[in-house]
């Protein structure tokens, strides 16, 4: 059936990930698996379960097909921006079953028509498309979702506002406008009976899939995260100079691939880890480390022996907070079995009936045999996008939404900053992020690093000291002012839901 853009069969949210189970490690002892008749018996045992998993997915992944099997009309969406994540589900277009893109909004209407073109789609498909500068010229058009990409959390939450008071649904592939002003967007969308989700194929809500299958389960959630690359010095890396940390040429990286070197420096300095994990924090109400992200150097099969309480010999502070893993150590070497590209969650037994199972069925666990993990090695970004277009369209579901104001992003000096200077943002020149409770962030009047594109500063700010609110000249939009003042009142309110 590839080929055929309205004949591909949709995959429901949840099997990917929750398929992605783990093996054991060739050095982990061997715990009840002392003789090979045992292992063969303990093989065929997980064999079974995986396949009774499997059959479970289908079933379910049956249910969601016969429901766009039944649907007659085509589900329209709608995207503002139109770049390399974008990009990567225009490529996957051709094979979805009964997506129409409507419209597609972009500063450079010309460049997103190219966009389209090398993503695979033709001429006669790209006609058809309405392309348009504003997006307040296709608001009133036939469309259900809108799909907001800009990246810019300040242009992004204007947007995704308009779109809610509008009674349509938004995705926000743009994280950054969600862990600014994330909490104030979802309460409006619920209020006017729309739906505000996270994108699937961004880590958060891969991340958040997998704390919903621990949870529906009964398991507590230890720790949550991704991997990524990381090392202290990147923290300072400049979109001058993140090519070569990836070993790729301006050429290579941004005219042949289309990739923005500010978007890819901010995956390099922490930036981008540190607003993942404000979004999973703020959707899982999961706790944020005190003095933000440590990115400790862990492989896959050492999750569950380190990503855990300091005072059960792991690594983490809380029990129950987000972390984000570096696939390199401080030699800049790259470790073993790592997931650079991928989730976790560490989960604990419950009971004694519990652990034994985690032993019995041969699942990676730390020395007590009370904690385990679960992965997925990669994420596939735009990839699968589609998922959250057949969620809220066919059961009316979000990807993952934030639920509460747990966290910030506070901007730090990345350089000796004047009086004078304009902020450039995330991955840019002048700051960077680090991950911070809200209350601190309020307490502090710490300045979000969603709010540093144009900021002028009033005063000069030594390198690494953080910027506060005034600190900077601000012209923000209504919509902005207007959703950070909501959040901040929610601090003063015992609760946020």
């Amino acid at each position: 059936r590839a080929g055929h853009r309205h004949a591909g069969p949709v995959t429901p949210h949840g099997i990917l990930s929750r398929l992605c189970v783990r093996r054991v490690h060739p050095g982990q002892p061997p715990s009840i698996l002392e003789s090979p008749i045992r292992a063969r018996q303990c093989r065929y045992q997980r064999v079974q379960v995986g396949l009774q998993t499997l059959e479970a997915k289908l079933h379910v992944a049956k249910r969601q097909i016969r429901k766009l099997e039944n649907r007659k009309d085509p589900i329209k969406i709608c995207f503002i921006g139109c770049g390399k994540f974008v990009s990567m589900f225009l490529a996957q277009y051709n094979h979805l079953d009964k997506i129409q893109i409507d419209s597609i909004v972009d500063i450079n209407v010309n460049q997103a028509k190219k966009n389209c073109l090398k993503s695979g789609l033709n001429e006669q498909t790209v006609d058809d498309i309405n392309f348009s500068n504003s997006l307040d010229e296709v608001l009133d058009r036939d469309i259900e979702i809108f799909i907001e990409a800009t990246g810019n959390p300040i242009v992004g939450t204007v947007h995704a506002a308009k779109i809610i008071k509008n009674k349509k649904h938004v995705i926000l592939v743009n994280v950054e406008a969600d862990i600014t002003c994330g909490k104030y967007l979802s309460d409006l969308a619920k209020d006017k009976g729309v739906i505000c989700s996270m994108a699937y194929g961004d880590q958060p809500s891969l991340i958040l899939e997998q704390v919903e299958w621990a949870r529906l389960n009964g398991f507590s959630i230890v720790c949550a995260g991704k991997g990524t690359k990381y090392h202290p010095t990147f923290e300072y890396s400049t979109p001058d100079t993140v090519w070569g940390h990836y070993g790729l040429t301006k050429e290579r990286a941004e005219k042949e691939s289309g990739m923005n070197p500010k978007m890819f420096n901010s995956f390099l300095c922490g930036d981008k880890s540190a607003i993942e994990m404000c979004a999973v924090s703020n959707a899982a109400n999961l706790k944020c480390p005190s003095n933000g992200l440590t990115f400790p150097s862990v492989g896959v099969y050492d999750i569950a022996k380190k990503m855990i309480p300091k005072n059960d010999g792991g690594l983490i502070e809380f029990d129950g907070q987000v972390e984000v893993i570096s696939s390199i150590d401080l030699e800049k070497k790259d470790i073993p079995n790592d997931l650079r590209w991928g989730v976790y969650i560490v989960i604990k037994a419950q009971n004694e009936y519990v652990k034994n199972c985690f032993k019995d069925y041969g699942m990676v666990t730390d020395a007590s045999g009370n904690y385990s993990a679960i992965w997925r090695p990669y994420h596939y970004i735009g990839l699968e996008l589609a998922q959250s277009v057949y969620s809220i369209a066919l059961d009316n579901r979000a990807t993952g939404y934030t639920k509460n104001y747990n966290a910030d992003v506070a901007s730090f000096a990345k350089k000796d900053l004047k009086v004078g200077e304009k902020l450039d943002g995330e991955g840019g020149f002048c700051a960077r992020g680090r991950l911070i409770t809200s209350e601190k962030s309020k307490k502090e009047m710490i300045l979000p690093l969603g709010l540093t594109d144009n900021a002028i500063l009033k005063r000069d700010i030594s390198k690494d000291d953080v910027i506060r609110l005034d600190d900077v000249e601000l012209n923000l939009p209504a919509e902005v002012i207007e959703a950070r003042k909501y959040q901040y009142n929610l601090l003063n309110s015992s609760d946020q839901n």
